[in-house]
């Protein structure tokens, strides 16, 4: 089908984005990644699927794939409970680092050995396919009401938050070097040492100029205000790009230091960018799938198979166990499954497409492999893999209160939820006997799957979840309330 007007596009756009949310509800039903379902979607709709529609343009992929990590990363950040992550920064840190570097490094070897690519060729398969996707990995458990136990789950985000910068900064210098093989190492050494403490900076002092500019900034129009923080994600990436940094470490950062702090419309901002950071994946899925021509991926499917095991089953495993040598057995066994590839990897697979490298197209279609074994082999499995090992824990599902409180300039105070925990000394008690402090006012209680409105003779019960609008310098007051056991 061919995309001659503006309303075409507009059309087929819309109706490929509808298909992607109402198919999505498969993915709870049959324990079907969701992103192997938009990557479906795609292929259907491409040039020798049912849809006919004829894609092949990298450039214009590259550019899309470059906005939409931006977000994705920014999203991931901002979702991401900063005070866990500080605890695991050191073992998640290095995983994103020298973790991917030796997952590449494996992989690409491999890839040497089975395609006889030179070896920085294989290197560069194996730094495109080296970064990891929490949100496809959290999504799933979620639809499954499953939890990682103690520091997996903060791990895992802040590694595959943060790894995709080193994926880049190795794709694009093994690109380098395959132009330009005279390129003496010690010029990619400081090649990577710039783009990272630039780009670690950049993302520091945005982050800082990002939250006082919203918090001073009065518009008179709320919905102005994801206005100004998508323009500032795409600000901060192009900005650090410019002066030679890590957009993509920048954005990632301004979004986890966001995390930590408090800000007027958080929770709408953070919903809105968890919304766009859906809408960039859907959009990076379904355009693999347009890239991608069937016909085409018959002639590498034995080598694309035998590669997504070795990264799977070789690489990633030992990548983790040299990098958090002192986790226990079980813990490193479930970080090296839970290396679900996700939107990074199709990203990178356009940039030797555009830099005309030979057997770009040979890459590309094994980077289709790579994503989706990872998808349906990984995604399908982990719930399983984290009950065998004894590493599951159920989600606590909450009933979503029917008010919500805003933050908002000259408010020092937020809505706060606690639960009463069962031998807790609140239980039975009224509220007016609680001796919380004067300016601590219960709102709501949520009992079992109803919420009961808050008077000073209501009496609490093991389990309820209290919203209390509390002044902040009296949280840590009114959370030992609700926490103290009985003697």
């Amino acid at each position: 089908m061919p995309l001659h007007t503006i309303e075409n596009i507009l059309l087929i756009g819309s109706v490929l984005l509808l298909l992607s949310v109402f198919a999505s509800k498969l993915s709870d039903k049959f324990s079907v990644p969701a992103l192997a379902i938009f990557l479906t979607i795609g292929m259907l709709a491409g040039s020798e699927g049912i849809g006919r529609i004829y894609f092949d343009n990298a450039r214009l992929a590259n550019s899309l794939g470059i906005a939409a990590l931006s977000f994705i990363l920014f999203s991931g950040g901002l979702g991401t409970d900063f005070q866990a992550t500080r605890r695991v920064f050191p073992q998640g840190l290095l995983l994103a680092t020298a973790g991917v570097f030796i997952t590449a490094l494996i992989t690409g070897a491999f890839a040497v050995w089975i395609l006889n690519f030179s070896f920085i060729e294989g290197l560069l398969l194996g730094a495109i396919v080296s970064s990891t996707d929490a949100a496809a990995v959290f999504s799933i458990l979620r639809s499954k009401n499953i939890g990682l136990k103690g520091r997996l789950k903060p791990l895992l985000e802040f590694e595959s938050g943060s790894n995709d910068p080193m994926a880049v900064f190795l794709t694009v210098g093994f690109i380098q070097l395959i132009q330009n093989p005279e390129l003496p190492w010690p010029q990619l050494l400081w090649f990577f040492t710039k783009q990272m403490s630039v780009g670690a900076l950049a993302g520091i002092v945005m982050a800082h100029v990002m939250i006082n500019i919203i918090n001073r900034l009065t518009l008179e129009y709320e919905g102005l205000y994801p206005v100004l923080t998508f323009a500032f994600v795409l600000f901060t990436y192009s900005a650090t790009s410019m002066i030679g940094g890590s957009g993509f470490l920048a954005v990632y950062l301004v979004g986890l230091i966001l995390s930590g702090k408090d800000f007027i419309h958080k929770r709408s901002l953070a919903r809105f960018h968890e919304g766009l950071g859906w809408l960039m994946q859907i959009t990076m899925f379904l355009t693999l799938g347009l890239l991608v021509f069937p016909s085409r991926l018959l002639p590498v499917a034995l080598n694309g198979i035998a590669i997504s095991l070795v990264l799977f089953l070789v690489a990633r495993p030992i990548s983790v166990f040299l990098c958090i040598p002192f986790a226990r057995l079980r813990e490193k066994t479930l970080i090296s499954w839970v290396g679900l590839r996700g939107a990074a990897p199709i990203i990178l697979a356009t940039f030797p497409l555009l830099a005309g490298i030979q057997g770009a197209d040979m890459i590309f279609n094994i980077v289709f492999f790579v994503v989706v074994l990872s998808v349906l082999i990984q995604g399908t499995t982990i719930a399983q893999v984290s009950r065998l090992l004894g590493l599951n824990t159920p989600i606590e599902r909450r009933s979503r209160p029917p008010i919500e409180f805003e933050q908002r300039e000259g408010v020092d105070a937020d809505l706060v939820e606690f639960i009463v925990p069962y031998g807790g000394s609140a239980i039975g008690k009224p509220l007016y006997k609680l001796n919380l402090p004067q300016d601590s006012l219960v709102v709501l209680i949520g009992r079992s799957d109803k919420f009961v409105v808050a008077k000073g003779s209501t009496a609490l019960e093991a389990g309820d979840i209290v919203l209390v609008l509390v002044n902040k310098r009296n949280l840590e007051a009114v959370k030992a309330v609700f926490s103290e056991l009985k003697e």
